[in-house]
């Protein structure tokens, strides 16, 4: 069974960094997958973040472009994603996405969440 969780949320205060992790475990060719965090907000819609293709090309939402850095280790089945100036409307719940191309495969991490306030 394939799974994937997000790890490294928490309180911050502006300004601050964190560095978010999401480990894929189970029967997965990890490095074929296209991967991403997004986020949602209380009273929001989900958002997409961040994205890696399994090249590595990356793209960013226009509101963290230059803040986070989204990075992938395919040795450890394990993405990234290193924010830093954070804002207190970074604040919401991640998820990491991973998405198969081309095909149906499509799976969610239960999500991390991050506070950032003084």
């Amino acid at each position: 069974q394939v799974q994937f969780v997000e790890s490294g949320g928490g309180l911050v205060q502006p300004g601050g960094s964190l560095r978010l992790s999401c480990a894929a475990s189970g029967s997965i060719i990890f490095n074929i997958y296209s991967m991403s965090w997004y986020r949602q907000a209380p009273g929001k819609q989900r958002e997409l973040v961040a994205s890696i293709t399994s090249g590595g090309r990356t793209n960013y939402a226009d509101s963290v472009k230059g803040r986070f850095t989204i990075s992938r280790d395919n040795a450890k089945n394990t993405m990234y994603l290193q924010m830093s100036s954070l804002k207190p409307e970074d604040t919401a719940v991640y998820y990491c996405n991973a998405h198969r191309p081309f095909t149906t495969y499509d799976f969610w991490g239960p999500g991390t969440q991050v506070t950032v306030s003084s």
